[in-house]
Protein backbone atom coordinates (compact mmCIF):
# COMPACT_ATOMS: atom_id res chain seq x y z
CA UNK A 1 0.00 0.00 0.00
CA UNK A 2 1.31 3.30 -0.93
CA UNK A 3 0.13 7.33 -0.76
CA UNK A 4 2.63 8.74 -3.17
CA UNK A 5 4.43 12.03 -1.80
CA UNK A 6 3.50 15.23 -2.40
CA UNK A 7 6.23 18.03 -2.48
CA UNK A 8 6.11 21.86 -4.25
CA UNK A 9 8.59 22.57 -6.47
CA UNK A 10 9.95 25.66 -8.58
CA UNK A 11 9.63 25.30 -12.59
CA UNK A 12 12.31 27.19 -14.60
CA UNK A 13 9.46 30.29 -15.19
CA UNK A 14 9.59 30.38 -11.68
CA UNK A 15 5.96 29.07 -11.01
CA UNK A 16 5.21 27.71 -7.80
CA UNK A 17 4.27 23.47 -8.62
CA UNK A 18 2.76 20.49 -6.78
CA UNK A 19 4.32 17.40 -8.06
CA UNK A 20 2.99 13.92 -6.96
CA UNK A 21 5.55 11.13 -6.75
CA UNK A 22 4.91 7.41 -6.29
CA UNK A 23 6.49 3.72 -7.19
CA UNK A 24 4.89 1.77 -10.16
CA UNK A 25 5.34 -1.97 -9.68
CA UNK A 26 3.50 -2.76 -12.68
CA UNK A 27 6.59 -3.96 -14.47
CA UNK A 28 7.54 -5.98 -11.95
CA UNK A 29 10.52 -3.61 -10.82
CA UNK A 30 10.11 -0.51 -8.86
CA UNK A 31 10.08 2.90 -11.39
CA UNK A 32 9.44 5.97 -9.70
CA UNK A 33 6.76 7.97 -11.57
CA UNK A 34 5.97 11.86 -11.09
CA UNK A 35 3.01 14.32 -12.39
CA UNK A 36 2.50 17.82 -11.90
CA UNK A 37 -1.01 18.12 -10.95
CA UNK A 38 -0.95 22.06 -10.73
CA UNK A 39 0.27 25.31 -9.28
CA UNK A 40 0.21 26.25 -6.20
CA UNK A 41 -2.33 29.07 -6.79
CA UNK A 42 -4.31 26.22 -8.22
CA UNK A 43 -4.32 24.06 -5.12
CA UNK A 44 -3.22 26.59 -1.97
CA UNK A 45 -2.79 24.08 0.50
CA UNK A 46 -1.53 20.14 0.52
CA UNK A 47 -5.17 19.06 1.91
CA UNK A 48 -6.52 20.13 -1.20
CA UNK A 49 -3.88 18.82 -3.65
CA UNK A 50 -4.14 15.89 -1.63
CA UNK A 51 -7.69 15.34 -2.32
CA UNK A 52 -6.40 16.02 -6.08
CA UNK A 53 -4.40 13.00 -6.65
CA UNK A 54 -7.33 10.38 -4.59
CA UNK A 55 -7.92 9.29 -7.72
CA UNK A 56 -4.36 8.33 -8.56
CA UNK A 57 -3.94 6.98 -5.23
CA UNK A 58 -6.96 4.51 -5.98
CA UNK A 59 -5.56 3.11 -8.84
CA UNK A 60 -1.93 2.86 -8.31
CA UNK A 61 -3.23 0.90 -5.33
CA UNK A 62 -6.55 -1.23 -6.94
CA UNK A 63 -4.86 -4.58 -6.59
CA UNK A 64 -3.87 -4.26 -3.22
CA UNK A 65 -6.52 -6.01 -1.05
CA UNK A 66 -5.66 -3.66 2.24
CA UNK A 67 -6.43 -0.61 0.68
CA UNK A 68 -10.54 0.08 1.62
CA UNK A 69 -12.25 1.26 -1.42
CA UNK A 70 -13.39 4.94 -0.59
CA UNK A 71 -16.07 6.83 -2.17
CA UNK A 72 -14.55 8.74 -5.55
CA UNK A 73 -15.69 12.36 -6.05
CA UNK A 74 -16.90 13.52 -9.66
CA UNK A 75 -13.95 16.26 -8.77
CA UNK A 76 -11.54 13.88 -8.34
CA UNK A 77 -12.44 11.61 -11.02
CA UNK A 78 -12.37 14.65 -13.49
CA UNK A 79 -8.82 15.72 -12.24
CA UNK A 80 -8.02 11.88 -12.81
CA UNK A 81 -9.27 12.44 -16.22
CA UNK A 82 -7.12 15.35 -16.83
CA UNK A 83 -3.86 14.00 -15.94
CA UNK A 84 -4.36 10.69 -18.11
CA UNK A 85 -6.26 11.89 -21.25
CA UNK A 86 -6.00 15.79 -21.25
CA UNK A 87 -2.42 16.25 -20.91
CA UNK A 88 -0.09 17.71 -23.64
CA UNK A 89 1.82 14.50 -23.74
CA UNK A 90 -1.70 12.48 -24.83
CA UNK A 91 -1.84 12.55 -28.53
CA UNK A 92 -4.90 9.98 -28.65
CA UNK A 93 -6.93 13.57 -28.16
CA UNK A 94 -6.28 17.11 -30.83
CA UNK A 95 -5.81 20.39 -28.80
CA UNK A 96 -9.14 21.66 -29.59
CA UNK A 97 -10.90 18.41 -28.41
CA UNK A 98 -8.68 18.94 -25.28
CA UNK A 99 -9.59 22.72 -24.60
CA UNK A 100 -13.58 21.75 -25.25
CA UNK A 101 -13.48 18.88 -23.09
CA UNK A 102 -11.64 21.21 -20.28
CA UNK A 103 -14.14 24.18 -21.07
CA UNK A 104 -16.98 21.94 -20.45
CA UNK A 105 -15.74 20.41 -17.41
CA UNK A 106 -14.74 23.63 -15.25
CA UNK A 107 -17.74 25.76 -16.28
CA UNK A 108 -20.56 23.01 -15.99
CA UNK A 109 -19.73 19.71 -14.54
CA UNK A 110 -17.46 20.15 -11.94
CA UNK A 111 -19.37 23.11 -10.20
CA UNK A 112 -22.59 21.36 -10.21
CA UNK A 113 -21.37 17.81 -9.44
CA UNK A 114 -17.75 18.00 -8.35
CA UNK A 115 -18.84 17.01 -4.25
CA UNK A 116 -21.02 14.41 -5.38
CA UNK A 117 -19.59 10.58 -4.90
CA UNK A 118 -20.10 8.65 -7.77
CA UNK A 119 -22.45 6.13 -6.52
CA UNK A 120 -24.87 9.42 -5.18
CA UNK A 121 -24.90 10.08 -9.33
CA UNK A 122 -28.58 9.58 -10.12
CA UNK A 123 -30.09 9.33 -13.78
CA UNK A 124 -32.98 11.27 -13.34
CA UNK A 125 -31.27 14.38 -11.21
CA UNK A 126 -28.53 14.70 -14.21
CA UNK A 127 -31.67 14.56 -16.95
CA UNK A 128 -33.79 17.29 -14.94
CA UNK A 129 -30.46 19.50 -14.43
CA UNK A 130 -29.56 19.14 -18.34
CA UNK A 131 -33.18 20.10 -19.27
CA UNK A 132 -33.09 23.79 -17.07
CA UNK A 133 -29.52 24.78 -18.59
CA UNK A 134 -29.73 27.87 -20.92
CA UNK A 135 -27.70 25.88 -23.60
CA UNK A 136 -28.65 24.41 -27.29
CA UNK A 137 -29.81 20.86 -27.05
CA UNK A 138 -26.53 19.89 -28.80
CA UNK A 139 -24.24 21.69 -26.06
CA UNK A 140 -26.52 19.63 -23.05
CA UNK A 141 -25.63 16.44 -25.63
CA UNK A 142 -21.75 17.27 -25.20
CA UNK A 143 -22.15 17.37 -21.30
CA UNK A 144 -24.02 14.43 -21.39
CA UNK A 145 -21.13 12.59 -23.33
CA UNK A 146 -18.22 14.21 -21.08
CA UNK A 147 -20.14 12.85 -17.89
CA UNK A 148 -20.31 9.61 -19.80
CA UNK A 149 -16.93 9.58 -20.62
CA UNK A 150 -15.85 10.45 -17.36
CA UNK A 151 -17.75 7.05 -16.06
CA UNK A 152 -15.91 4.86 -18.49
CA UNK A 153 -13.01 6.50 -17.61
CA UNK A 154 -13.76 5.16 -14.06
CA UNK A 155 -14.58 1.87 -15.01
CA UNK A 156 -11.51 1.53 -17.10
CA UNK A 157 -8.94 1.88 -14.10
CA UNK A 158 -11.23 -0.03 -11.98
CA UNK A 159 -11.99 2.90 -10.29
CA UNK A 160 -16.36 2.42 -10.58
CA UNK A 161 -18.29 -0.10 -12.38
CA UNK A 162 -21.05 1.64 -13.22
CA UNK A 163 -22.24 4.44 -15.80
CA UNK A 164 -25.85 5.99 -14.51
CA UNK A 165 -25.54 8.16 -17.74
CA UNK A 166 -26.38 5.49 -20.19
CA UNK A 167 -29.80 5.87 -18.79
CA UNK A 168 -30.18 9.72 -19.28
CA UNK A 169 -32.21 10.67 -22.24
CA UNK A 170 -30.71 14.12 -23.97
CA UNK A 171 -31.44 14.40 -27.84
CA UNK A 172 -29.32 17.00 -30.03
CA UNK A 173 -32.00 17.94 -32.36
CA UNK A 174 -32.29 21.48 -32.86
CA UNK A 175 -35.86 22.98 -31.29
CA UNK A 176 -36.52 24.58 -34.75
CA UNK A 177 -35.00 24.61 -38.42
CA UNK A 178 -32.75 27.61 -39.14
CA UNK A 179 -34.78 29.65 -41.99
CA UNK A 180 -31.96 29.76 -44.86
CA UNK A 181 -32.17 32.76 -46.70
CA UNK A 182 -32.97 33.28 -50.61
CA UNK A 183 -29.66 35.11 -52.97
CA UNK A 184 -32.07 38.68 -52.64
CA UNK A 185 -32.06 38.41 -49.18
CA UNK A 186 -28.38 38.11 -49.00
CA UNK A 187 -27.93 40.89 -51.34
CA UNK A 188 -29.72 43.19 -49.24
CA UNK A 189 -28.12 41.74 -45.97
CA UNK A 190 -24.50 42.74 -47.85
CA UNK A 191 -25.83 45.44 -48.70
CA UNK A 192 -26.77 47.00 -45.14
CA UNK A 193 -23.39 45.78 -43.25
CA UNK A 194 -19.68 46.80 -43.25
CA UNK A 195 -16.83 45.36 -45.17
CA UNK A 196 -15.68 42.59 -42.06
CA UNK A 197 -19.01 41.47 -41.73
CA UNK A 198 -19.32 41.27 -45.57
CA UNK A 199 -16.51 38.89 -45.72
CA UNK A 200 -17.73 36.43 -42.96
CA UNK A 201 -21.10 36.18 -45.30
CA UNK A 202 -19.34 35.53 -48.28
CA UNK A 203 -17.45 32.99 -46.20
CA UNK A 204 -20.35 31.57 -44.69
CA UNK A 205 -22.27 31.62 -47.83
CA UNK A 206 -19.86 29.36 -50.12
CA UNK A 207 -19.27 26.50 -47.39
CA UNK A 208 -19.85 23.69 -49.15
CA UNK A 209 -22.04 22.36 -46.09
CA UNK A 210 -24.01 25.23 -46.35
CA UNK A 211 -24.51 25.37 -50.15
CA UNK A 212 -25.23 21.74 -50.25
CA UNK A 213 -28.39 21.84 -47.73
CA UNK A 214 -29.55 25.07 -49.53
CA UNK A 215 -29.46 23.16 -53.07
CA UNK A 216 -30.63 20.04 -51.36
CA UNK A 217 -34.47 19.33 -53.44
CA UNK A 218 -37.42 19.67 -50.68
CA UNK A 219 -39.43 16.14 -50.11
CA UNK A 220 -42.69 18.53 -51.11
CA UNK A 221 -42.36 17.69 -54.69
CA UNK A 222 -40.02 17.86 -57.91
CA UNK A 223 -42.25 21.54 -58.67
CA UNK A 224 -40.26 23.15 -55.79
CA UNK A 225 -36.57 21.75 -56.91
CA UNK A 226 -35.83 25.49 -58.77
CA UNK A 227 -36.99 26.99 -55.77
CA UNK A 228 -34.64 25.25 -53.84
CA UNK A 229 -31.66 25.60 -56.08
CA UNK A 230 -32.30 29.60 -55.93
CA UNK A 231 -31.95 29.76 -52.11
CA UNK A 232 -29.02 30.89 -50.70
CA UNK A 233 -26.81 29.10 -48.05
CA UNK A 234 -27.25 32.03 -45.08
CA UNK A 235 -28.92 30.79 -41.82
CA UNK A 236 -30.47 33.87 -39.91
CA UNK A 237 -27.97 34.07 -36.30
CA UNK A 238 -31.03 34.44 -34.39
CA UNK A 239 -32.75 31.09 -35.23
CA UNK A 240 -29.78 28.94 -35.36
CA UNK A 241 -30.10 26.35 -32.24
Amino acid sequence: MQNGSLIKANRRNGQEVWEFRWRDRTSGKAVYRRIVLGSAQQFPTEIEARAAVAGIVLEINVNDPRVPRRALTISQLAEHYRHRELSPDNTWKSYSTKKGYENYLKRWIVPKWGEFALCKIKPIEVELWLRQLPLARSSCAKIKNIMSVLFNHARRYELFDDNPIHLVRQSAKRRRIPHILLVDEIRQLLSAVGPLPRILIFMDATTPAFVRASCRPPMEGPGLRRRANERGAIRRPWSHQ
